[in-house]
């Protein structure tokens, strides 16, 4: 048995190419509407994915159960005027033909329906449905077929409640809903996202003593897997449907694979592999595509080559699904050369490149800073004359969002109307996410708002994105508000949402709680990853637990943790924040040793600790290796290079990038001002830094407590007493309150120059400055002059 890193994968071993009899999974719809055709009360149950013998298999719709009365009557409600139509009139003459037979005329009925349904005349047909149920004695005419395929026909009309509230008003009528009818509405209400109100109707299906069939377990394991459901949960499905007595069939396998993808379980998914062959399967294309993107979705694209060259082995030629899903486990993975290597592959084998293969690797260039490749993609795309679909402009909003240009990233989702799509679920979940990467709360909450006007419901992924919004924004509160609604909405967490929960925690440094969730991941929820982990070392480093994120590291190095792509950079970005060089150049190292690309985040998280350590030849040979390799700089970029610049003799070379900045048409942000106006405090140009602070304002920009610390400690280290205690009562009448800082650069220097009396009068006089100080903070500052003072 051939291995693909430490997993031992079953389906590498070679299988007999698939006989006639194979099963293939087909749509859900068609097998019922199929399974249908008789009229009588017991039926011949269907398994999905059997080959069927059904003469409209595959066919256009026939009405071949139609009696020449039947198709006359359906050809005058197919071709009379619709607001001409009396119902009354053209159905009456089924009914007074000379001596009806009630099978006949059910079938007729049946047949009707189903057409109209066909030829989405969904009105209609439930028009002619509630005709005969309302005439009188002629109920028992409307079979249980009749009322699945009713209930079909108005869930793909998108009539989910309409067909919801028919069920219920049929059963109150005395109706007996069977496992067909409810099949059908568990299926609608699927299509439509609405997952819980699936799972209510298969509890109250059961309750009611209707036991499911194939295509009913077979929906919700699918339903099951959309919602992210705990394995253990959907194997309890597997195992309710055995003790049912239904077996499982390809179908049921490759959902099994499916469910696997959202939570990355891929040890699971080659187990369920490994168990269609001992059922007696033969695993087929969608098999295949199933596991490639659950290894696509566990950024494990050697893993989801190898079963690519497997099935490729066992007959099955590679198809565009196939691709695309290989070029997302490359751009998950950082690997962007190996992804464009799979795209001409793709196109040496006779499959051209659609929109999502386009769309994968524009985001995977903006999400590595390259966006002048990025652009090159999506000029490629259109040169092919592929069509932006909503994912390509929901790419687009990510990319001009994180660049902080968001007059662009709005003009791009007033474009897709302009070219006739519509706002998804992901699109308003991109701009909640970009403005609370930017710390826009109020922003958050307006999209919030105007998503929920627009009609879309909040879903998991939606949840996901608050948690993380409101998170960045530094509003962990209302992140865990969030995350009790998800859970009181009756949505079940998934790997995102720990992930998003973990990254929260990690903002705060509580490190301890998200030892906790981990241990609850750990013990049956969902397998951690490397985002996960990469959480845990940031909320060591938030926490100052040095030792621990160390520990950690080891684990990863050491190969106990697998050393991801994702987790390498991690390292690289809480060592430069802890200000550990050795730590931050070791992990670096790593990558490079492992031949992994260093995406923008990384590089600039390398020259901002070289800055802070002031190694200017190794921060600028970064800056080399930056532009050499496609990468655009971000504002992060020239935040680091200010703050290098600023601390050194070279200060004014701060600004010098602050113009650079402005001139390519980016917005510098607190940060980049800040910065500028420490530059010429540090050196005593008070001129130049209040000219930079008044440009701060003009910029729309405004002043925090960061940037009048700095005027105030400028000002006391020079004893210009009355010029700091002026910034301190202008930040206060600007609604910026002073905190510790402000007051401890004051105290200090009086404690600096043993003017112990001059201390406590500043002190005891805070309040004519401070009104709103409190009691307390007096009481620090003078137990801090007391630590300081003879």
């Amino acid at each position: 048995m051939e291995m693909v890193g430490n997993l031992s994968l079953p389906l590498l071993v070679r299988n007999s190419p698939p006989s006639a009899s194979t099963p293939k999974p087909s749509s859900i719809t068609t097998l019922v509407i199929n399974d249908f055709s008789s009229t009588s009360h017991s039926r011949t149950r269907m398994s999905i994915g059997k080959s069927s013998s059904h003469p409209n298999s595959g066919k256009p719709w026939s009405n071949h159960n139609l009696s020449s009365s039947g198709q006359h009557v359906l050809n005058t409600l197919l071709h009379s005027p619709a607001d001409s139509i009396q119902l009354d009139n053209i159905l009456a003459p089924l009914f007074t033909q000379p001596h009806p037979h009630p099978t006949h005329l059910s079938r007729d009925i049946l047949a009707i329906i189903k057409a109209l349904g066909f030829r989405k005349k969904s009105e209609l047909a439930l028009a002619v449905f509630d005709w005969v149920r309302n005439q009188q004695g002629c109920a028992n005419l409307l079979t249980g077929s009749a009322i699945a395929v009713i209930v079909n026909i108005l869930g793909k009309a998108g009539r989910v409640s309409s067909a919801a509230s028919l069920l219920r008003t049929l059963e109150k009528d005395g109706f007996e809903i069977d496992v067909y009818a409810y099949t059908c509405l568990i299926t609608a209400y699927a299509s439509k996202g609405r997952y819980n109100d699936a799972v209510s109707v298969f509890n109250k299906m059961q309750r009611d003593g209707c036991t499911p069939n194939l295509i009913t377990y077979n929906s919700m394991l699918n339903v099951y897997g959309k919602m992210g459901m705990p394995w253990s949960r959907v194997n309890a499905l597997v195992d309710s449907m055995k003790v049912n007595g239904v077996a499982p069939d390809l179908y049921t396998y490759n959902t099994l694979i499916t469910c696997c993808r959202r939570s990355s379980l891929y040890d699971e998914a080659v187990k369920v592999f490994d168990q269609i062959k001992m059922a007696g399967f033969f695993p087929d294309r969608v098999t295949y595509n199933a596991l490639v993107d659950v290894f696509a979705k566990s950024r494990r694209p050697e893993e989801a080559l190898q079963v690519l060259k497997d099935m490729e082995s066992n007959g099955f030629s590679a198809s565009i699904i196939t691709y695309n899903s290989l070029i997302s486990a490359y751009v998950r993975g950082g690997l962007l050369e190996e992804a464009l290597r799979l795209k001409i592959q793709m196109v040496e084998k006779g499959i051209k490149p659609d929109v999502f293969t386009y769309t994968t690797l524009f985001s995977g260039f903006e999400k590595a800073g390259k966006d002048e490749f990025a652009f090159q993609v999506y000029e490629e795309m259109k040169a092919a004359g592929c069509k932006p679909n909503i994912c390509t402009f929901n790419a687009l909003i990510k990319m001009h969002g994180n660049r902080g240009k968001f007059l662009e990233m709005m003009k791009v989702f007033e474009d897709i109307k302009e070219c006739g799509c519509s706002p998804d679920i992901v699109t308003w979940n991109t701009l909640l996410a970009v403005f609370g990467q930017n710390q826009m709360d109020s922003e958050v909450a307006g999209v919030f708002k105007e998503m929920k006007r627009s009609g879309f419901v909040p879903e998991r992924d939606t949840f996901n994105t608050l948690i993380s919004a409101y998170s960045r924004c530094g509003s962990f509160d209302q992140a865990m508000t969030v995350y009790k609604s998800m859970l009181e909405a009756g949505v079940s967490p998934d790997l995102s949402t720990y992930n998003a929960v973990l990254a929260a925690l990690a903002r705060g440094g509580f490190w301890e709680q998200s030892e906790k969730i981990i241990a609850e991941m750990k013990d049956g929820r969902c397998n951690p990853n490397e985002l996960t982990y990469s959480s845990l070392l940031h909320a060591y480093a938030n926490g100052k637990e040095i030792e621990k994120m160390k520990a950690l590291g080891e684990e990863i190095y050491s190969g106990s943790i697998e050393p991801h792509p994702v987790l390498l950079k991690t390292l690289v970005l809480v060592s430069s924040k802890s200000e550990l060089l050795m730590e931050t150049e070791r992990a670096f190292f790593e990558l490079r040793k492992r031949g992994i690309t260093s995406g923008l985040t990384t590089l600039n998280a390398m020259i901002s600790i070289y800055g802070k350590k002031q190694v200017v030849s190794k921060a600028n040979e970064i800056l080399d290796f930056i532009y050499e390799n496609g990468f655009t700089p971000s504002l992060t970029t020239y935040n680091s290079l200010m703050y290098m610049y600023s601390r050194s003799e070279k200060f004014q070379k701060s600004e010098e990038i602050l113009r650079g900045v402005l001139k390519k048409g980016m917005k510098p942000d607190k940060i980049s001002y800040n910065t500028v106006i420490y530059a010429y405090c540090r050196n005593g140009r008070m001129k130049e830094a209040l000219r930079i602070f008044s440009e701060m304002k003009d910029s729309a920009l405004v002043p925090n407590v960061v940037t009048y610390n700095t005027f105030v400690a400028t000002y006391a280290a020079d004893s210009m007493f009355v010029e700091a205690i002026d910034v301190i009562r202008y930040m206060i009448k600007q609604g910026c309150r002073p905190d510790q800082n402000t007051y401890n650069s004051i105290v200090d220097w009086y404690c600096k120059h043993n003017r112990k009396e001059e201390a406590n009068s500043f002190v005891k006089n805070l309040g004519n400055i401070d009104p709103h100080v409190s009691k307390e903070e007096k009481s620090r500052l003078l137990e801090r002059m007391a630590r300081e003072l003879p």
